[in-house]
């Protein structure tokens, strides 16, 4: 049984300030993933806000600037909406959750921020020598954080070059989406970068141009489970963006799958180039070996539909 807690649903965003500037306040939009953390007492918050009432995170407008996304509006809202859809490594990634329950209610900031999906994390324990890590980072690995970034929207954001607007009693900034997160080099250390009282307003996708785009996501077969690899490639004319996800605690950047396409006309050959630069660098830890295999494939898959040649 979860213990007692305050219910709040401000209507203004400087009323939700207010609200969360208690310590042991939290943010509520789908509650998807601070639900389940509340249910197994990771977390036990003494008061929920849920900002779902408030307009300015619950729209989507666009600009000369690009589209801009608030941070409470649903999965299924951001797939639908036809200013959205010419992105279509977001829409794939969206699309690749294939659980209605989840992206009817699921929201972009929720899914962003969710915590560490890793078994360890949820109950409360620290990896040992003797961990079974089958599913974990094969990137950036070194430190005590061995799990993998669990966001399926953040390698598709990141491609596209998106930014994050951050709201605070102190005022707004804007980050780019990638500085959500850090690698923790401590145990205990949140892997968030948002500072007390501080809530992701929303991300503005910039103007789409003339760019192809593609997240590939691969899961274990027959079954809605979490995906062991993903990538998602974003193609322009003046080079490209490939993303890996679920393979490192935080969305990794893949400089050199960047490099072996750069200038060079899709096919197969460079596609295959690209997702054997990709993880040129992995270190897998025991028991996952495999992921290497696949993110290699995730990167080749994306190149080329990104390309519009599918396989």
């Amino acid at each position: 049984m979860m213990p007692p807690f305050e219910y709040a649903s401000p209507a203004t965003q400087a009323d939700a300030f207010r609200l969360l500037a208690d310590a042991g306040a939290m943010p509520l939009a789908g509650g998807t993933d601070l639900l389940s953390l509340m249910k197994d007492r990771i977390v036990e918050p003494r008061r929920l806000v849920n900002v779902k009432g408030i307009p300015e995170l619950r729209a989507i407008r666009t600009g000369s600037d690009g589209v801009r996304i608030g941070a409470a509006v649903t999965l299924d809202e951001i797939a639908a909406h036809p200013q959205v859809r010419p992105y279509r490594a977001v829409v794939d990634a969206i699309l690749g959750i294939a659980i209605p329950q989840v992206t009817s209610q699921a929201t972009v900031g929720g899914n962003l921020l969710q915590r560490p999906r890793c078994w360890y994390f949820r109950n409360g324990m620290i990896p040992g020598a003797d961990a079974d890590l089958r599913y974990h980072a094969i990137f950036g690995n070194t430190g005590p954080a061995k799990y993998v970034h669990a966001s399926g929207l953040a390698p598709a954001l990141i491609a596209f070059g998106a930014s994050a607007l951050i709201a605070g009693p102190k005022g707004e900034r804007t980050i780019r989406v990638d500085q959500l997160w850090r690698t923790p080099a401590a145990t205990g250390e949140d892997e968030r970068t948002l500072q007390p009282g501080e809530i992701l307003r929303e991300i503005l996708l910039p103007p789409h141009g003339e760019r192809g785009s593609a997240t590939v996501e691969i899961r274990p077969q027959g079954n809605a489970a979490w995906p062991l690899a993903a990538a998602a490639v974003v193609l322009d004319p003046t080079g490209a963006s490939v993303i890996l996800g679920h393979v490192a605690p935080v969305p990794w950047r893949s400089a050199a799958a960047e490099r072996a396409i750069a200038g060079k006309t899709i096919d197969v050959a460079v596609a295959a180039a690209a997702g054997a630069a990709a993880v040129a660098d992995a270190k897998p830890l025991s028991g996952n070996a495999y992921k290497v295999r696949l993110a290699a494939a995730a990167v080749r898959r994306a190149v080329l539909a990104a390309a519009g040649k599918e396989l």
